[in-house]
């Protein structure tokens, strides 16, 4: 790029060089073109082609083109029109300056043959340049004694357009006090002049701002403008003078020190060394100096020490005001101090009451006074308390007041009591004295004690052991003090057979309850009682509540076997027929348990048989049924050992042992009838019935038997004088004793009345008759009736 521009610039050279060394070698007169500053890129300026009367495919084949002076290009020749173009836009200030007119001369260079044209462009002034001044702001000082005429030279204007449109003349506004004169130099520069019309009072106008405009002579006009601010200088011909002669200001008596009270005010009309003011108090006494300072700059009166009305409630002070030149100026502060209420109202306490009893009615509790060192309004003071308190405010002689209770209080709902007492004064501001005194209610004994609960349910294991601690009783007292002080007692039971005295016993002063002995489940199961709480108030105030006590049973009692008998003087033998099917009901272990729940609950277990696999016992109702056939191997006799349990933890138990005798032809309806062809569905008829004539016979039995061994019992424990009494037991016999269920088993919906002799040695059962008749009844008698072998341990009737 850079060796580009080295070889065009060289060519350049040699063209120039053919220029000014071959113009004789020129074919033609210069021309000389003219075009307005300003214009844009591209303006065309002539067409070359015509004006030298060449066709314009001559002029690409000569390779014309247009040649300025200097490195600046500012025409370019179009050899497809042949139109001199502007490369750039010309500034006629930029190239010419102030030379009028402005001229640039440019070269067509032609080939084949060579040939220079000269010619020549005047660039036309535009008014593109408005006047301007070298400085935008001038500043002045006239004296104020000038007199009317005097000239003041002031800066010229510089417009860059020349001839019309050049600067032109001045002008000034506004014109109260100057005018502008236009004045030129020997150069032709226009330059203004400011001439004073009329005298200046600086203390009039202390200073002026004037427009200073220069105008040029273009179509439209432009004009360029200056600020002119002149000071008019000042001479010491006006003396200082306050705003007010006699200022008065009303100052709070506890306004802070260092405060500004009030800031006097001088003017000097002149300036200067002569406007400049100073103060000072003119003729002050000693206590004046002691409490006020003067600023002598500002003119600020200071407090330099506390006002107090009461011993000084006005002042009077004359200040002084001197200006440089020496002329001053006087007058005079009047100071009146102003009471504040800078005192809150005092509250005295005479006599305060507390605690007063929670009964009482309109008892006064307080005694104060009210004082305020102020006067007038400031002194005046207004009392309260809080409204929501059961106390009012009650006005007295002169100043004092009093405290009453409005009504009978509750300590129980509040003890205590802050009354706020709150004193304002009627002064502005208000100022508020508060005071609060505590007030404590005694108790009064109005509350009797009340439980925790109304009924308690207590639960004791039976077989507990002495003094066990079975549970508490709780009451509170709303009360305080000894009033709230509870003690415990047992209150007497309306339940003659209960000993309560023997069986209970409570702490007094924590609500303790203890058992004084062991407790029997099957004795006593539940027994209730009341307890009373009593405070130690005057009179005593008292409460009871109910407590029921339940005892748990506990696996205190091993099973008893009712039937069959274990204490006879004979063992019990039970018939078993050879013939008896897998699953014949050989008979049921009856046995009873004292105790309840799972205590109670039985089970069978069958511990020890001669045959073993022969017989099997029912865990649940205690039936000892055959498991197989009989035959003639079996022994003739069995021995069998029954264990009865419970449920209970650890679990007792009772040992049954049973005797059952192989009998042949005892169950005849098993048999069939040799003489007699009967009909298979006949036969199944006949069975049936004998079976459950006979499960109804062993249940008459049975319950027989359980009704006889209970009756003995009874008559045993009664001590009976008679023999042969009888007695029947008391209360519902337990359901839950026998369970059975299934063909050929003891039904449950039979009972018995069984009675017990007294005085039998050999313990037999009487069973009497069922309560609930048994169709099949007198069959099953009369088939026991006939066997001999049964004769010796039971007689049914």
């Amino acid at each position: 790029m850079e060796a580009r521009e080295e070889g065009f610039l060289k060519q350049r050279q040699v063209l120039l060089l053919f220029v000014f060394l071959g113009g004789s070698l020129a074919g033609s007169g210069s021309r000389r073109y003219s075009v307005a500053e300003e214009k844009e890129k591209g303006f065309l300026i002539a067409n070359l082609a015509k004006d030298l009367g060449l066709r314009v495919e001559e002029l690409a084949e000569r390779r014309a083109q247009a040649i300025s002076k200097g490195n600046m290009q500012y025409f370019q020749l179009s050899h497809q029109t042949g139109d001199l173009l502007l490369v750039e836009k010309l500034d006629r200030e930029e190239l010419c300056g102030s030379t009028e007119p402005c001229v640039l001369h440019f070269q067509i260079l032609l080939h084949n043959p060579l040939q220079f044209i000269t010619n020549e462009l005047e660039v036309i002034d535009i008014n593109d340049n408005a006047p301007e001044f070298f400085e935008n702001a001038m500043q002045l000082k006239v004296l104020e004694s000038s007199s009317p005429g005097t000239v003041i030279p002031l800066g010229n204007a510089v417009d860059l357009d020349v001839g019309r449109n050049g600067l032109q003349n001045y002008t000034v506004s506004p014109q109260s006090h100057f005018h502008v004169r236009t004045r030129r130099r020997r150069d032709g520069r226009k330059y203004p002049e400011l001439v004073l019309d009329r005298a200046l009072d600086r203390e009039e106008q202390p200073e002026l701002s004037l427009t200073l405009t220069a105008l040029d002579g273009g179509s439209p006009p432009r004009s360029g403008t200056a600020q002119v601010h002149i000071l008019i200088l000042d001479i010491n011909d006006n003396a200082p003078e306050f705003t007010q002669s006699l200022y008065e200001v009303q100052v709070l008596e506890k306004s802070p020190v260092g405060s500004v009270i009030v800031t006097v005010s001088a003017s000097d009309l002149d300036a200067g060394n002569f406007g400049a003011i100073s103060y000072v108090f003119f003729h002050a006494s000693e206590e004046i100096l002691k409490t006020f300072q003067l600023n002598p700059t500002t003119g600020d009166i200071q407090l330099v020490k506390a006002l107090d009305y009461e011993t000084i409630n006005t002042y009077e002070v004359d200040i002084e005001a001197k200006d440089g030149g020496g002329l001053s100026g006087k007058c005079t502060v009047i100071v009146q101090v102003v009471d504040v209420n800078d005192n809150p109202p005092e509250l005295t306490l005479s006599s305060v009451n507390s605690p007063i009893p929670e009964n009482s009615e309109e008892t006064v509790v307080a005694v104060f006074s009210v004082a305020d060192l102020d006067s007038g309004d400031n002194g005046k003071a207004t009392c309260s308390i809080q409204n929501d308190l059961p106390f009012i405010l009650k006005p007295s002689v002169e100043n004092f007041y009093t405290i009453v209770s409005e009504g009978a209080l509750d300590r129980e709902s509040r003890a205590e009591y802050n009354i706020t007492i709150t004193v304002t004064d009627m002064g502005t501001p208000r100022l508020t004295t508060q005071h609060t005194i505590t007030v404590q209610v005694s108790d009064v004994n109005d509350n009797s004690p009340a439980f925790t609960q109304t009924s308690y349910t207590l639960f004791v294991q039976e077989n507990n052991s002495p003094a066990l601690h079975i549970g508490t009783i709780s009451a509170t007292d709303s009360d305080s003090g000894s009033n709230a002080h509870i003690t415990y007692s047992l209150l007497p039971t309306h339940d003659p057979q209960l000993a309560l005295s023997s069986i209970i016993s409570i702490n007094a002063e924590n609500g303790q309850l203890f058992a004084l002995r062991a407790l029997d489940y099957e004795v006593l199961k539940v027994f209730e009682f009341h307890v009373g709480a009593t405070d130690q108030g005057s009179p005593a105030l008292s409460s009871q509540a109910l407590v029921r006590v339940l005892v748990l049973d506990a696996n205190d009692n091993a099973p008893f076997v009712l039937y069959p008998l274990q204490n006879a003087s004979a063992p019990y033998t039970e018939l078993l027929p050879r013939a008896a099917e897998p699953g014949y009901l050989v008979t049921k272990v009856v046995a009873v348990d004292r105790d309840s729940g799972q205590n109670a609950w039985l089970s069978f277990q069958l511990l020890k048989a001669t045959e073993p696999g022969l017989f099997s016992v029912w865990a649940h109702n205690g039936e000892v049924r055959t498991s197989r056939l009989l035959s003639e191997r079996d022994a003739p006799k069995h021995r069998l050992l029954l264990v009865v349990k419970d449920n209970g933890d650890p679990p007792r138990s009772a040992s049954v042992t049973l005797h059952v005798l192989l009998v042949d032809g005892f169950s005849q309806p098993y048999l069939p009838l040799p003489e007699v062809a009967r009909d298979p569905a006949q036969d199944e008829d006949v069975l049936t019935l004998y079976l459950v004539i006979a499960l109804a016979s062993v249940s008459s039995l049975f319950f027989l038997s359980v009704l006889l061994f209970v009756g003995v019992r009874l008559c045993r424990r009664a001590r009976a004088a008679s023999l042969g009494g009888c007695s029947v037991p008391e209360g519902h016999f337990p359901g839950h004793l026998v369970d059975v269920s299934g063909t050929g088993t003891l039904s449950q919906s039979y009972q018995y009345e069984v009675c017990l002799t007294g005085d039998s040695g050999t313990g037999e059962f009487k069973f009497l008759n069922p309560v609930i008749p048994n169709l099949f009844m007198e069959g099953s008698e009369r088939e026991v009736k006939g066997s001999p072998h049964r004769r010796s341990s039971f007689v049914v009737s």
